[in-house]
């Protein structure tokens, strides 16, 4: 049996130590790619990792370990960059909605950059840097009048709330003096996601430093920085094939060097996030049931899309395949296909369509491929009442849990339970039970002489109507729910026995 393993550690090992749903991260892969791509790129280039598809610490820190620097776009991802390891000055923050508050932060901790994507943002800055007497430094995010194509979603070039027009950063031609606390260190460009064309990324690059030259002219500022943004994608379906880093660098580098003969003291920055993390992730789920519906198998899992939103077609229009296999057993031959599904209330909970799998049995490991990125951090993991996944780290020949599966407590520590006003039934003691439902008949009869034996028709003169307004009546005032399943001729008999009906309706709830 040829079983799925990560640095010679098995599935089945792993499963025993972890159990499922599991996300398996291989750390020799992770610093692969990021030096694959270091070694490629022009010595000017500084590579942030972009946290946004795995925030995980432990994820951060081997990328921080292999070399790289940190792009985060929340005090979240900043939180995880610093306990990875990252000093301030390794980080550039982004994010079109940040806070006074963040921004008072990052002033104070003194970060490699803001990347600031509106005038309010910028005025914040300033004002905020004045009063810390310091002089932040600040990348301006451009909306560029290019847009991209090639890019699985489109950042820029249309109407975004990312960034600052370019027409209204070129005439803004006194911005620089009209925020003395601001050092203006150079700009940030994102133009879009999921590139697989490595000519797209040269021909993005090259339009960026162009712009960057323009843009330093006009508002007058030396040029240290220029972020060309990330974008560089990798395959999740059939017909894409892996970006081809050669062309991809030997364009990149080219342009740097052109761009380099004009602003020999600049340095560029580019932040891949997806393109580092996501092949080297799998999504593991065990097999519960197998069934068949009208023709069709069906693989009852225990993950689901609320743990893999981006398996499930988080951003498309269209459900596709990430590629899948049985890990239990690469090499069990395929019968034909099914569809594999979570454990949720929901049919759109497929993790995969009419996929061709093996004979499948319960206890099964079914692994989904192409994980790394945007995988528990970017789903709904909590819907109907689940929880994050486990996670491990693969790194250095030994797994390591790097996040604990949700437990069911786990899912209220951060619930508040209301102290609610006492409601009726509960304000009233038993003791009191009696007079209540007393004053309730004496609404319809009126003033009459009760007790426990009268008799609500014979003594009372109710009728069937009146008793249907009666139960109304006794059901808001103590709380109470009749069901009329669990009434006969004896609860309506006498005023003693509807009395103690409500009491026992009361306890019960």
């Amino acid at each position: 049996m040829n079983e799925y393993s990560v640095q010679g550690i098995g599935i089945a090992e792993l499963v025993d130590r972890f159990d499922t749903p599991l996300y398996v991260y291989d750390g020799a892969g992770i610093e692969r790619a990021y030096r694959d791509l270091r070694a490629r790129l022009h010595e000017a280039i500084e590579i942030f990792y972009s946290l946004k598809p795995n925030p995980n610490v432990s994820v951060v820190k081997v990328l921080r370990q292999a070399g790289a620097s940190a792009e985060v776009c929340s005090m979240g991802e900043l939180s995880s960059a610093l306990r990875a390891g990252f000093r301030p000055a390794d980080v550039l923050f982004t994010g079109p909605g940040k806070s006074v508050d963040d921004l008072r932060e990052l002033v104070a901790l003194g970060i490699r950059a803001i990347i600031c994507e509106s005038w309010g943002e910028l005025r914040h800055i300033d004002e905020l840097s004045a009063a810390a007497g310091r002089r932040t430094p600040v990348l301006l995010r451009i909306n560029p009048a290019f847009g991209v194509r090639g890019g699985r979603l489109s950042m820029a070039g249309k109407p975004r709330e990312f960034g600052i027009d370019e027409d209204q950063v070129l005439s803004a031609t006194d911005v620089v003096q009209r925020h003395p606390n601001v050092r203006f260190v150079g700009i940030h460009v994102f133009t879009g996601t999921r590139i697989l064309d490595a000519q797209v990324v040269v021909d993005n690059t090259e339009r960026i430093l162009d712009l960057a030259v323009k843009v330093s002219e006009s508002l007058g500022f030396d040029l240290e920085l220029v972020d060309i943004g990330g974008g560089i994608g990798i395959p999740y379906y059939p017909d894409e094939r892996e970006v081809d880093l050669d062309v991809l660098a030997t364009g990149i580098n080219k342009a740097v060097d052109a761009f380099l003969l004009r602003q020999p003291s600049a340095k560029l920055a580019i932040e891949p996030g997806r393109f580092l993390v996501g092949p080297s992730g799998v999504y593991a789920v065990s097999a519960r049931y197998v069934k068949e519906s009208r023709g069709e198998r069906f693989v009852i899992t225990d993950g689901g899309t609320h743990q893999n939103m981006s398996a499930v077609g988080m951003g498309t229009y269209l459900k596709r395949n990430f590629p899948m296999a049985l890990l239990t057993d690469l090499d069990r031959p395929v019968t034909g296909p099914a569809t594999v599904t979570g454990l949720l209330l929901t049919p759109t909970d497929i993790i995969g369509q009419d996929i061709d799998l093996p004979d499948v049995e319960p206890g099964d490991v079914i692994g989904v491929f192409q994980s790394g990125a945007y995988g528990p951090s970017a789903s709904i993991t909590y819907m109907n009442g689940q929880g994050f996944p486990a996670e491990v780290l693969v790194h250095e020949g030994k797994a390591h849990l790097v996040r604990s599966r949700d437990t069911v407590e786990d899912l209220f520590t951060r619930q508040i339970v209301a102290e609610f006003e006492a409601d009726t039934a509960a304000a009233v003691p038993d003791e009191d039970l009696s007079a209540g439902v007393r004053e309730e008949i004496a609404r319809l009869v009126g003033e009459a002489e009760m007790a426990d034996d009268s008799t609500l028709f014979d003594d009372l003169a109710l009728d069937s109507l009146s008793v249907v307004n009666l139960l109304g009546r006794l059901e808001g005032r103590f709380g109470v729910h009749v069901d009329p399943h669990e009434v006969n001729g004896e609860t309506f008999r006498t005023v003693g026995s509807l009395t103690r009906f409500v009491a026992d309706s009361r306890r019960a709830r």
